[in-house]
């Protein structure tokens, strides 16, 4: 059953079994309540170096608050006076809300550590009763990423949520077996999406190892045993023109494909598949005499504001029959003989020898350039081509894995959103909790209420 939220609906549009509040239409055996009334909402301690009073204490703001999770990597200390230690203590099950930033970014206080405080840039939500605290961070959530949060922001020179408006949002309360139901199921999907996540991070770790060890030579492929050779850059590859046009010239109706710096930076893999991603149009006429790029072709940033964006480079494919073109900010580089295999140049930006050329011709201070003499003077250690590609095999899938599972994630991701929309607002009941005229079951959308399990 499909029920509007919109608030311009008559009371017409309301299906059988719900009723509309404050909070929305919700089923009928919901109530209707505030966050200030379901919690009490207490802002954390000011900052205050003039009144530096009190035993130094663990101290949290709000960069620590992701969503669902508290991070103490960078945790301060701040004194703290007998007064402080009643007021802003963190208990076991504290609900911590960012007030300011990205507003309404929650997470609940698991006790990581034995004892900790936290500043006025966090609002502390605790229970007056029943309601479950999870599905309060998950309403949270939901408001955040729907809009309904800046409905009650105030706005200066960054957003603010105010304690009072927090309070006043109007909070949909299911019968509390429900609450504890939802609470679960949503919880099972972050446990998978949490698992995700740690896989993907695990499997990038083991990327980077293997190409450490195989960009190097220190690791050698079965069947490949014989010296690098040492070749001076500029004898390898050809600098060819690139065009040197604003973002602004960039149209979505030019005849020619655009690949600026921008671009380049933004790409997550090494190889830029033309064919299959959507790139920037610019008319013909604006690019001069630029050279059109043939696959294989390494299209490489030669400006970044830190050293670690600079030589960002992609190697391109699926060039096609309309033509693209190098922008701004970068340098275009082609085959000048038989030393390359397909793919490997876009792994010169991990090789630790390249990567410290780089730095050492980098000029500038807020802003690091490369030029392309200087580029083309870079000596590097390369394998046969032959064990290029086998190189080339080897990273590439496991690059092909890490997108497939980051593709997973985003979907899983996509599906918590989705259950959220419809788990929070009652428009769908878990199965034992079914609203007596039939509204329909979770049951089909979520397979079962345990955490899937992740091969590692």
């Amino acid at each position: 059953m499909d029920v509007s939220l919109a608030s311009g609906a008559s009371e017409s549009d309301v299906p059988a079994g719900y009723k509309r509040a404050d909070a929305g239409v919700i089923p009928e055996d919901w109530c209707t309540s505030s966050v200030g009334a379901e919690f009490t909402v207490q802002l954390g301690k000011m900052l205050d170096r003039a009144k530096n009073i009190g035993t130094p204490k663990p101290y949290i703001g709000n960069r620590s608050v992701q969503w669902g999770r508290i991070g103490l990597q960078d945790i301060a200390t701040m004194p703290m006076t007998p007064s402080d230690v009643r007021r802003f203590r963190l208990k076991r099950g504290d609900l911590l809300v960012c007030e300011g930033g990205e507003v309404g970014r929650a997470a609940i206080w698991n006790d990581p550590i034995p004892e900790c405080y936290y500043q006025k840039a966090l609002h502390r939500l605790r229970p007056k009763g029943s309601y479950v605290v999870p599905l309060m961070m998950a309403q949270l959530q939901l408001w955040a990423s729907t809009g309904r949060m800046t409905n009650h922001v105030t706005q200066t020179s960054i957003a603010h949520l105010p304690k009072d408006k927090l309070e006043l949002m109007p909070l949909p309360v299911p019968p509390v077996q429900e609450q504890r139901a939802i609470a679960e199921v949503l919880s099972d999907v972050d446990g998978l999406i949490e698992s995700l996540e740690a896989l993907i991070a695990k499997k990038r770790v083991v990327k980077t190892a293997a190409m450490q060890q195989l960009l190097t030579g220190r690791t050698r492929l079965p069947g490949f045993g014989d010296e690098w050779e040492r070749k001076r850059f500029g004898d390898l590859c050809t600098f060819l023109s690139t065009a040197n046009n604003p973002r602004a010239d960039l149209e979505g109706h030019g005849e020619v494909g655009y690949i600026h710096y921008g671009n380049v930076h933004a790409h997550p893999l090494p190889v830029l598949d033309c064919g299959y991603h959507e790139l920037p149009r610019i008319e013909e006429r604006r690019i001069g005499n630029a050279s059109r790029l043939q696959d294989g072709d390494l299209v490489m940033v030669d400006a970044s504001e830190d050293l670690a964006g600079l030589g960002k480079s992609v190697e391109v494919l699926g060039i096609g029959d309309d033509g693209i073109v190098a922008g701004l900010h970068t340098i275009l580089c082609r085959d000048r003989s038989d030393h390359w295999a397909p793919g490997f140049k876009s792994y010169l930006q991990f090789i630790p020898a390249f990567r410290s050329a780089l730095a050492r011709i980098a000029t500038g201070i807020s802003v690091y350039a490369i030029s392309r003499k200087q580029l083309a003077d870079i000596v590097l250690a390369l394998p046969s081509p032959s064990e290029q590609a086998a190189i080339v095999a080897v990273l590439s899938d496991m690059g092909t894995e890490i997108v497939a599972l980051e593709s997973r994630l985003d979907k899983v991701r996509a599906l918590k959103q989705g259950m959220m929309q419809q788990l929070l607002t009652g428009r769908i009941r878990l199965p034992a909790a079914d609203a007596a005229d039939g509204s329909p079951s979770m049951e089909q959308n979520v397979s079962a209420h345990r955490r899937p399990a992740v091969r590692t």
